[in-house]
């Protein structure tokens, strides 16, 4: 009898636990969405923002056609992507080729000059740093979800209810390397 009593109780207490850790994974999945919604604000806004910047530095250093493109097509990488895998990898590309575009900036020092790049380079700068707390803030999301996900015993809820990982926001190694500025050529 004590033991049915012993089992019946770890059982309940299972029960009300699993409950508890249910609600709490659905409540931080509900946080990373939320979040992640935030991540994309900003990326939308820094995309909207790049046109008028190229066209700026477009005025200037018309022979640099190959970096606008890949700016371009970064955009439309952004555009076509639909999972937060997707937008992490387009994120990055835009990223890259944002550092590009600022190095063909730094061999034309006129622009600085320019008051409308200067405005559009204040506004990029204001949107990075937004980006980069958006983008902190979902990673500790992410971490506390994922680590809550493979603790015991709420590891066996999000098991049972299929709980899955989630992607950190990660930088590529390309965008690691600081970008060269030369002004010789």
């Amino acid at each position: 009898m004590r033991r049915l009593l012993s089992v019946a109780v770890v059982l309940v207490a299972g029960l009300v636990g699993s409950g508890c850790s249910y609600n709490t994974f659905t409540a931080q999945e509900e946080g990373i969405k939320g979040q992640w919604a935030q991540v994309e604000n900003q990326l939308q806004r820094r995309s909207d923002l790049i046109p008028n910047l190229v066209e700026t530095v477009k005025g200037f250093a018309q022979q640099e056609k190959d970096v606008f493109g890949a700016v371009a097509d970064a955009r439309a990488k952004m555009a076509g992507a639909s999972t937060p895998a997707q937008k992490i990898e387009a994120g990055n590309a835009e990223s890259s080729a944002l550092a590009r575009l600022l190095v063909v900036m730094e061999n034309y020092p006129q622009l600085k000059s320019d008051a409308t790049f200067n405005r559009l380079m204040d506004e990029l700068a204001g949107t990075e740093n937004r980006l980069s707390t958006e983008r902190m803030r979902y990673n500790e999301k992410v971490q506390a979800y994922n680590t809550m996900r493979r603790q015991f015993p709420s590891n066996i809820t999000a098991s049972i209810f299929s709980f899955d990982e989630y992607p950190y926001y990660e930088i590529p190694d390309s965008a690691k390397v600081t970008p060269r500025v030369n002004f010789g050529g």
